[in-house]
């Protein structure tokens, strides 16, 4: 392993409202640590209650004035000088995102910062083709509708992937005309305050994005709980969705969930081992297995359980676990000691035992029962649940028989049982061989408790936007019996 080199001087940073860099309202802070080496790598602003109120009031302006007088054409020009601006400093932005979460550089590099970018690309687009419609209602009626923006959207995002689930979150919103307060997860604020500079150096009018860096207790509750809040949307652990809808509900206030999972990935006999090994790989050990769509139950045709776990085995033995600054590294640390402890609770026997950092290696239970606690509560790790099968009956009643239903995958050369799968499976995303595949034109999101809505895609701009339905009488006559 690699040994991380030490930072001498933490960053600073501040709370981004109503298009400035202030301190927070108590001049609190907090540090967040390098999850590689455990040293503090930046002091942020902590947020509470007030500085919240202060940025829900700054957004409400920025919506009621300039940003609703913006043609939706301006709007997507914006969009797309973010993506580009992005798109320049996007060495810079993964470096401080592995810095700051933990991930591999290659994987900030090359999945995240693309997928930063191709989001504010792709919705810059629609900003110009959010469009109403005509009914072909019955008389003399015209009849039409509108699509407006929901208002001021609130966003809480997770800390896996700290700048892509701010774009995840902040592209639809603003294409659709909507001002945000989005706050980024205590253990990764980082990127997003960066991301606050180039929407200033964007042009973007004041208080249209606010950022607000703090703690879920406090800035993140203040945030769901606020009566001036139209929207909030939220991804995360199920538990804590839960408390952001109940906290929403108070002010039925609209809600959004992307929430945990505990993905099947089914190995059949017939599939490409070696491909389903990989797929395997991806699907677990991927981003230190924090993923919400992590393919953590692993079943396997009964037949080919010894040959597909012999070689997943050896390949996961193979895995370099070190410093995510170097380009060789497959798996960096988890992101905090918190969460290193969370998962070493499953397997402490198999703490790796690293001198500095919140590394952790791959790990593998085999011969695992569906109704372990192992194969039904989300590890948020790199542990896998091998798991066999005899037939496709049995399959799909253990592969559905969990609380989650974000994503599934299959891997088989039976075109035909693939199909049947995808249409079994209660699931919001299915890869056939293939596995973790994204695209911002590409809807996500999931079934059952791993919440509701769905982003990316057009049908991300159903959560950030309104109907309403306008009648104009044509013919000038009086209408009902009290016209008579």
């Amino acid at each position: 392993m690699s040994t991380p080199q030490p930072q001498t001087t933490p960053r600073r940073y501040q709370l981004f409202i109503d298009g400035q860099f202030v301190d927070a309202e108590s001049s609190k802070t907090f540090a967040t640590p390098n999850p590689a080496t455990g040293e503090t790598f930046a002091e942020v602003a902590e947020a509470d209650k007030a500085d919240v109120d202060k940025a829900v009031a700054a957004a409400r302006k920025a919506f009621e004035g300039k940003w609703s007088k913006m043609s939706a054409r301006d709007r997507g020009r914006l969009l797309y000088k973010l993506s580009q601006l992005i798109e320049r400093d996007a060495a810079q932005l993964a470096e401080l995102e592995t810095r700051d979460n933990g991930k591999p550089i290659k994987e900030s590099t090359y999945i995240d910062l693309p997928g930063v970018v191709e989001n504010f690309e792709y919705f810059a687009g629609w900003s110009t083709k959010i469009e109403g419609e005509t009914i072909p209602v019955p008389g003399q009626m015209f009849n039409y509708t509108l699509r407006e923006p929901v208002g001021v959207c609130g966003q809480i995002i997770p800390w896996n992937f700290p700048l892509l689930m701010a774009a995840w979150k902040l592209a639809p919103a603003l294409a659709a005309g909507n001002t945000v307060v989005l706050k980024p997860a205590e253990q990764t604020p980082v990127t997003a305050l960066e991301l606050a500079k180039l929407i200033q150096e964007a042009g973007f009018p004041e208080g249209v994005v606010n950022i607000v860096t703090g703690y879920g207790e406090t800035a993140g509750a203040a945030l769901a709980s606020h009566k001036d809040i139209d929207k909030i949307a939220f991804t995360g652990s199920t538990e804590v969705g839960k408390l952001i809808a109940k906290a929403a509900a108070e002010n039925l206030t609209k809600v959004s969930l992307e929430l945990g999972g505990k993905a099947p990935n089914v190995i059949f006999a017939d599939a490409d081992i070696d491909q389903a090994v990989n797929g395997a790989m991806m699907g677990i050990f991927f981003n230190q297995g924090q993923v919400c769509c992590a393919g953590s139950r692993i079943f396997v045709e009964e037949k080919v359980k010894d040959e597909f776990l012999g070689r997943f085995k050896e390949k996961a033995e193979k895995v370099k676990v070190g410093d995510p600054m170097d380009k060789a590294t497959l798996m960096g640390p988890q992101v905090s000691a918190e969460q290193l402890n969370r998962i070493k609770s499953w397997s402490p026997q198999l703490d790796p035992q690293f001198q500095n950092g919140y590394f952790f290696q791959p790990t593998i239970f085999s011969d695992v029962d569906n109704k372990m606690r192992v194969a039904q509560e989300e590890i948020f790790g790199p542990v896998s649940s091998v798991i066999t099968f005899k037939d496709d009956d049995e399959l799909i009643q253990k592969a559905n028989d969990t609380i989650y239903g974000l994503s599934a995958g299959i891997w088989t050369q039976n075109i035909t049982r693939a199909h049947r799968f995808a249409k079994a499976i209660k699931a919001g995303v299915v890869w056939i061989n293939t596995y973790n595949m994204m695209n911002a034109a590409s809807p996500f999101g999931g079934y059952k408790q791993s919440g509701y809505g769905r982003e990316m895609g057009k049908h991300a701009l159903d959560l950030y936007t309104q109907v309403k339905s306008v009648w104009v009488d044509l013919s000038g006559k009086p209408i009902g019996w009290f016209g008579k």
